[in-house]
């Protein structure tokens, strides 16, 4: 993975959360971005899983600004405190930023309640992100790691990991 590739990554990720586009995410940024995905999938924040996308979002932001020391993170914050939260901490790091909200998005768009994402829930989420659904039959089989046809949290997180990375151009949260 080259520094290039991570950091225009994270960088369309800073733009991507702050929603109101005043050059900091605060959290309502984040706050924000859960209620939009919600919206999608025609969920209400204050239904257990609603609740859950919230909370995981809000977490997340709260998580990384007391890791920084601040209420609000600008660019060059973000991507420090990413740098060393998230990347520095491998498995761990995405595990304990990342691996909430994919969870509580997963129970959301998970209709058919099996704990999996299948094709056309998958479509489904990747269109509630922002990302243009008919790349979704393309991403999905590269994200399908064992090709059974559905993903798991961790096929997921291990997919946002890869795209970080650098080595999974499949675009999954817009």
């Amino acid at each position: 993975m080259t520094t290039a590739v991570k950091n225009e990554r994270l960088e369309k990720r800073f733009d991507k959360w702050d929603v109101d586009g005043n050059g900091v995410i605060e959290r309502s940024d984040l706050e924000a971005e859960g209620h939009r995905i919600l919206k999608a999938f025609g969920e209400t924040p204050s239904s257990p899983q609603g609740r859950a996308v919230i909370d995981s979002f809000v977490g997340t932001f709260d998580y990384l600004a007391q890791k920084a020391g601040t209420q609000s993170l600008d660019r060059e914050t973000f991507l420090r405190v990413i740098e060393k939260e998230v990347f520095q901490g491998g498995d761990a790091g995405f595990a304990r930023v990342v691996r909430p909200m994919i969870q509580s998005i997963l129970n959301v768009c998970d209709t058919d309640g099996d704990g999996e994402i299948n094709p056309s829930e998958f479509a489904r989420w990747v269109g509630a992100v922002g990302v243009d659904p008919s790349t979704a039959k393309a991403a999905f089989s590269q994200v399908d790691t064992n090709g059974n046809g559905s993903l798991t949290v961790d096929e997921l997180v291990n997919a946002v990991k890869a795209y970080h990375f650098g080595t999974l151009d499949a675009e999954l949260l817009g």
